[in-house]
């Protein structure tokens, strides 16, 4: 039996995405794990937690020293830690990014569908959303639509792309061509980049995240977002970090930082990161082993149901099902599937797509299972599409 069998009661927990969903529906929508972070970390909160005194806290060294060794170790990435900035998290990074290198009225790319908190950030700050929406499909993978790119880009109100480097909603692990057409066109049109990496540990068999600063040509502006909080588990102890690509790009970001006052860091959050990144590889192995398991389970339980494709997962844990086959919107279904199976995904809509709709496996074989058995008469039985 694997650890991430266990199934933790989280209800009554204060819980976003168990207390906020009916009493007996299954929630697989919100994006954070079912599964207890790795022990190292639990340990070391628990060291913490006994001095029994939480004042402010001063970030040590140690922590931008086992960032550095973590990505050099896992990725090939030598960061240069006097370009970090610390943050809450990855959504307080990019609205402060946006501020610092945009102005009100600036278009602002991203590729479609797209984390929602994507879409807010961009009108938050008084930007437009330009939107270059995947090419392919489920079946023959989805990719970036560069000719469309090239068109936004040189657009001169076009002055910011948003990239979700792994991407979510769809699944794809972007490779390190990808990533170079991407950065070619982006320095062509003096496009600055805010490359997401939240998902950067969470890939699977054949399919390695590539860093987008790796690939960044010379003079090309770009800065990337990163934190422990998906792959172990750790959102809501609200750490993320910022790398720049030089000094006069990382003081704007950090006046933007201050401005917003984004500035500080629990103690928490700090600590988990050294103990991810120095201790968690073996425990982030095995759960990345226990996410494609589940992954190759719910493909094989919507093989039934060939109406309604599954993209193919190479990174996050977070399954984009078309629902075409259905004949109903994406919210429309999502409320069908809660009242009826008692199970309530993400609806693609707020992603930007009404024909679609997101599933988080990151949750015990058993609970998906359940979950799934679940889904599929009500699917079937609604398909106009046999």
């Amino acid at each position: 039996m694997s650890r991430f069998d266990e199934i933790i009661d989280r209800r009554g927990t204060d819980s976003y995405k168990w207390d906020t969903t009916a009493p007996g529906v299954t929630p697989v929508w919100v994006a954070d794990m079912d599964f207890r972070t790795a022990p190292c970390i639990i340990e070391a909160l628990k060291r913490r937690v006994e001095q029994g005194v939480f004042g402010y806290t001063a970030v040590p060294e140690r922590y931008y020293r086992a960032i550095r060794h973590w990505f050099e170790r896992r990725h090939g990435w030598i960061i240069d830690t006097d370009k970090i900035i610390y943050t809450p998290g990855v959504v307080p990074a990019l609205s402060a990014i946006i501020k610092a290198m945009t102005r009100p009225g600036d278009k602002i790319i991203c590729q479609t569908p797209a984390y929602n908190c994507f879409f807010s950030s961009i009108r938050n700050n008084g930007c437009i959303l330009a939107a270059n929406p995947l090419a392919g499909s489920e079946g023959e993978g989805f990719s970036i639509d560069y000719d469309n790119l090239e068109n936004l880009a040189s657009d001169p109100a076009a002055k910011l792309l948003i990239l979700c480097n792994p991407h979510n909603p769809s699944g794809r692990v972007w490779t390190a061509d990808e990533l170079q057409r991407v950065a070619d066109i982006c320095l062509r049109h003096d496009m600055f980049v805010i490359s997401d990496e939240i998902h950067c540990e969470l890939t699977y068999p054949g399919h390695d995240y590539t860093p987008f600063a790796t690939v960044a040509p010379e003079g090309l502006r770009w800065a990337a977002c990163f934190s422990p909080s998906k792959a172990f588990n750790i959102a809501g102890l609200q750490i993320a970090n910022i790398l720049a690509c030089n000094e006069d790009i990382m003081a704007r970001i950090d006046r933007a930082v201050n401005d917003n006052e984004v500035c500080d860091v629990n103690p928490f959050g700090v600590i988990a990161t050294v103990e991810a990144y120095e201790n968690g590889a073996e425990w982030l192995d095995e759960l990345r082993d226990y996410l494609w398991s589940n992954y190759q389970y719910l493909k094989n339980t919507f093989s039934i149901l060939p109406q309604y494709p599954v993209a193919e997962l190479q990174g996050t844990y977070l399954v984009w099902l078309n629902i075409s086959a259905s004949g109903m919107s994406a919210d429309q279904l999502e409320a069908l599937l809660e009242d009826r199976a008692a199970v309530r995904p993400a609806s693609g809509s707020i992603y930007g797509s009404n024909d679609h709709l997101r599933i988080n496996i990151a949750c015990p074989r058993s609970v998906l299972a359940n979950a799934l058995d679940r889904m599929v008469p009500v699917l079937e039985a609604v398909s106009v599409v046999k």
